[in-house]
């Protein structure tokens, strides 16, 4: 291995739907992070690993950091994991939306201000601007409000501009070997990614229709000869969620698990069976133990 080798753990910051996830599996080159429009679909905080011929860079997604603690627990569990994803990384890009800053942008650039290393601005969907001549006074104005170590306007959801990102990451990181095998893509087990699967499709069809108070647990996962045997349960908080979820005849289920066994098998590399329930634990998301035991603040 070269002596120029540089590896290093690099954190990906911001506000709630700046589009964190999508640049994460971007960078990495394939889904480690699940995605949707709504907001604070992040929980846990997810390790991306992107390894090339020169350079290892693992990649610590967050969820949004938004203001206040809040008092529920998941919310407080979400936004430890948020800034807790800081400690020991070497670079820091934060993610805005080319619209321009705003106030919920605050939070998080007041946590990058935090950070012992140098932070890149990273300014997303300049895909969605009708005139690019507006990103010049974006990058001088937020200039003024840090000393950034560089600026990069990039569309996570095209592509483009990110490899320029990526090359000015690797400047950035020290030389060393790198911190994991050359094929290892997510420290997160198969398992653990089911159920973000699974949960991600849920946001995606009921976004509108059932709150963010929705949890998913696999409660079987079996490595067959053929396939992968998956059973999960999706808990949500009131009876009324679950016939939203469940829908005539079974209908909305169904399509679940339609496309979460898809996004599975493409993710695994192997035919997936998988059954779906939904159930109801009422308030689940205000019980600090309730949050615990769903798998939530375990990794900070």
């Amino acid at each position: 291995m070269s002596e120029t080798y540089r590896s290093g753990l690099v954190a990906i910051i911001g506000r709630p739907n700046a589009g964190k996830s999508t640049l994460l599996n971007r960078l990495v080159g394939q889904k480690v992070s699940i995605t949707s429009h709504r907001a604070q679909t992040t929980r846990h905080r997810i390790v991306g690993i992107h390894t090339t011929a020169e350079a290892q860079v693992v990649y610590v997604d967050t969820p949004g950091i938004h203001r206040g603690e809040s008092d529920k627990p998941l919310n407080r569990v979400m936004n430890r994991a948020a800034r807790a994803s800081l400690a020991g990384v070497d670079a820091v890009v934060l993610v805005i939306s080319a619209d321009g800053w705003s106030e919920r942008d605050e939070p998080a650039l007041a946590a990058a201000r935090q950070a012992e290393c140098p932070v890149i601005l990273a300014i997303n969907k300049i895909d969605r601007l009708a005139e690019r001549e507006r990103l010049l006074p974006l990058i001088a104005t937020s200039r003024e409000r840090m000393a950034f170590a560089e600026v990069v306007p990039l569309s996570a959801t095209k592509g483009d501009n990110v490899e320029e990102l990526e090359r000015v990451i690797v400047r950035l990181l020290p030389q060393q070997p790198p911190l994991y095998d050359a094929e290892q893509v997510t420290d997160r087990s198969e398992r653990f990614l089911a159920a973000e699967f699974v949960r991600e499709q849920v946001f995606r069809g009921f976004g509108q229709e059932v709150p963010y108070s929705v949890a998913v647990e696999i409660t079987e996962f079996r490595d067959e000869p053929k396939h992968i045997h998956i059973d999960a349960v999706i808990w949500v908080e009131k009876e009324g969620q679950k016939a939203i979820l469940i829908g005539k005849g079974g209908a909305g289920l169904k399509e679940i698990g339609r496309r979460a066994r898809l996004e599975m098998q493409k993710a695994f590399g192997r035919k997936v069976w998988l059954g779906l329930w939904v159930k109801v634990r009422e308030g689940w998301s205000q019980d600090a133990q309730a949050v615990k035991s769903l798998g939530y603040g375990e990794d900070g």
